[in-house]
């Protein structure tokens, strides 16, 4: 595998900014394409230093683009940068253009963790017609439920109203649940693989997705098992979640 840190510029964020990628070499052309999505806390670079998922890339023959997205919970901030269309628009672009790597809707996956599980969720609900398969793991899927947690921190209601603006209204499209009513039934959907530690402290709200994701999608495949917010249950469930949503004649062996 390569491994690269891919600086560039881009249009949307008008700025140079960075990511992670894990191309496979040989064969070169990778079959499926991952857009990994990072943590709050996280960066581009995390998932590859805490897992393996540089093996995990082996043996599916799949190309990985670890974007960098701040504290931006993946949104088009009301006072800020607009993240959530740098991910879904120009981020495949460039990568198809740069990179060479599948970003046809049959061969584009989305995945993530806490905060990038919110966002792969969002970018497969607001374009279900555009990715094959989400992968969304111990997800913060309720945005109203982060903020009544900082109802007294001045620090963090300054940063969310630098994401949705100063009333802190969740709007309709940074709404998991909001966007989801929206969806009929589509004829081509993506494949959804939720998971989540019992011991988590997002263990209700990944249930309560997979069950509503249940209601609409045909493939969805929920999972848990003891485990909390941690790498340890991460590096355990996306090899999991891979072999979930990867369709079944472009696995390996």
């Amino acid at each position: 595998m390569a491994c690269l840190s891919w600086t560039f510029h881009s249009p949307s964020l008008r700025m140079a900014t960075h990511a992670f990628v894990v191309l496979p070499e040989y064969p070169a052309q990778p079959q499926n394409t991952l857009i990994l999505l990072h943590g709050l806390s996280g960066a581009c670079d995390t998932w590859n230093r805490r897992t393996s998922i540089e093996r995990y890339a082996q043996k599916h023959n799949l190309a990985v683009i670890m974007p960098e997205v701040q504290r931006s919970w993946y949104t088009d901030m009301v006072y800020g940068l607009p993240y959530f269309t740098f991910i879904t628009d120009e981020l495949p672009r460039l990568a198809a253009n740069t990179l060479r790597v599948p970003v046809d809707p049959a061969h584009l996956y989305v995945g993530g963790l806490s905060m990038g599980g919110y966002g792969a969720l969002k970018c497969a609900l607001t374009y279900p017609e555009r990715y094959a398969g989400c992968i969304s793991l111990s997800a913060r899927c309720s945005v109203q439920n982060k903020l009544k947690l900082i109802e007294n921190d001045p620090g963090q209601i300054r940063e969310w109203q630098a994401i949705l603006g100063e009333d802190l209204t969740v709007k309709p499209e940074n709404d998991l649940y909001a966007l989801l009513a929206r969806i009929q039934k589509p004829a081509a959907s993506p494949r959804f693989y939720v998971a989540c530690g019992t011991e988590d402290f997002l263990y209700s709200e990944s249930v309560e997705m997979a069950a509503a994701l249940q209601q609409t999608f045909d493939h969805v495949e929920y999972e848990e098992w003891p485990g909390v917010h941690d790498w340890v249950f991460w590096d355990a469930a996306i090899p999991r979640g891979l072999i979930s949503v990867l369709p079944r004649e472009e696995k390996a062996e």
